[in-house]
């Protein structure tokens, strides 16, 4: 198994269906349940430890979750609300480092929460003409915000799977 990409790499469909978003949404909605599943019972050590070699630590892993998708959450209402705006990349990796990604876990989990019950409420809310609407990322481009969804459908599945992907190697139950 990949370490770095348990589920694969992360793709950018060409054309994306309702059934397909419906997944994207219900990767997010389930999020807050899979994260903690996946961080129930750890130790600060088992937290401190990095899914893999070179890594970031559980710990860590979790707080890039709530930063990752604050910042996606607020791409989104801008795309839904101003015509094709440029989204600011940040370097994940500083943040990571930062003193706020070693506080305790359950921090970004009440985080992560509350902004995804917002972020699948707003999605649900959505029409085909809203989904069809455009951002600009400096790295990858105008994307259509359907589009940018797989990407967080991925985010979801992608860190809960390097949680428990070390979890099982390390046979901690």
């Amino acid at each position: 198994m990949d370490l770095a990409y348990p589920v694969g790499k992360c793709e950018y469909p060409q054309a994306v269906t309702r059934e397909m978003r419906g997944r994207y949404i219900e990767d997010l909605a389930a999020l807050p349940t899979r994260v903690r599943e996946a961080v129930r019972g750890f130790s600060d050590a088992q937290l401190d430890t990095p899914y893999r070699p070179g890594g970031w630590t559980v710990r860590q892993v979790v707080h890039h979750l709530a930063d990752s998708h604050m910042n996606g959450f607020i791409r989104f209402r801008l795309a839904l609300t101003e015509e094709e705006p440029v989204i600011k990349p940040y370097d994940e990796k500083k943040w990571a480092e930062l003193k706020d990604a070693a506080e305790p876990a359950e921090v970004s989990l009440q985080l992560i929460d509350a902004l995804h019950r917002r972020w699948v409420v707003l999605l649900r809310s959505l029409s085909d003409g809203d989904f069809a609407r455009r951002l600009s990322h400096p790295e990858l481009g105008v994307m259509r915000i359907d589009t940018y969804l797989a990407s967080y459908g991925w985010h979801c599945r992608h860190h809960v799977a390097h949680i428990t992907g070390l979890r099982d190697r390390m046979n901690w139950k």
